[in-house]
């Protein structure tokens, strides 16, 4: 495991694409991922793999790097914003699934937005992965519903060339936002 950096941009956009779905990640965003993960020498972002081929990624983004938008009830979260940090997504390629490389990646990322003064995490949770594994591998992390957001992917102005896997180009996914105490 170590950080995200530039030269993981092309297999995180790949693996990123095809769990999530055409459009998710591209360069431009990757990039920008990279600059809100990181804080000085910190970067709360990692990728994991085995034999050089990537088989995960956390993307996180450092307390006050981020902005709230509409599918944030900030009012109540149980930190005050200031210490929260995002947690983007978790995302582990098919073959690797299972095997706790999820859990690892978040705990690397745990520390790191720690030492940057996060108190929490927020995250928006696929309600509509296989299984509703998101959901689950969430709850098991400690992570409590703050509320959910139908939709949450459809016309979302951050990913305009984004194909749900599920729904194609109108996707219907509803996002369960999330919030995981430190």
């Amino acid at each position: 495991m170590k950080n995200l950096s530039n030269e993981d941009f092309a297999a995180v956009i790949e693996l990123g694409n095809k769990v999530h779905g055409d459009g998710y990640l591209d360069e431009t965003s990757i990039g920008k991922i990279l600059d809100q993960s990181t804080v000085g020498s910190l970067n709360a972002s990692y990728v994991m793999y085995h034999d050089q081929t990537l088989v995960g990624f956390r993307l996180s983004y450092a307390p006050n790097k981020w902005p709230l938008d509409k599918w944030c009830t900030s009012d109540k979260w149980p930190v005050n914003k200031e210490h929260v940090a995002y947690f983007k997504c978790n995302t582990i390629h098919p073959d690797y699934q299972g095997k706790g490389l999820g859990g690892q990646l978040l705990q690397t990322s745990i520390t790191t937005l720690k030492e940057m003064g996060a108190k929490a995490g927020l995250s928006h949770i696929w309600m509509q992965s296989p299984g509703n594994a998101s959901f689950k591998y969430f709850t098991k992390a400690g992570g409590q519903l703050i509320k959910t957001h139908a939709r949450r992917w459809n016309d979302d102005p951050t990913i305009p060339d984004y194909i749900c896997i599920l729904c194609g180009n109108d996707c219907h996914c509803d996002a369960s936002e999330m919030m995981l105490v430190f």
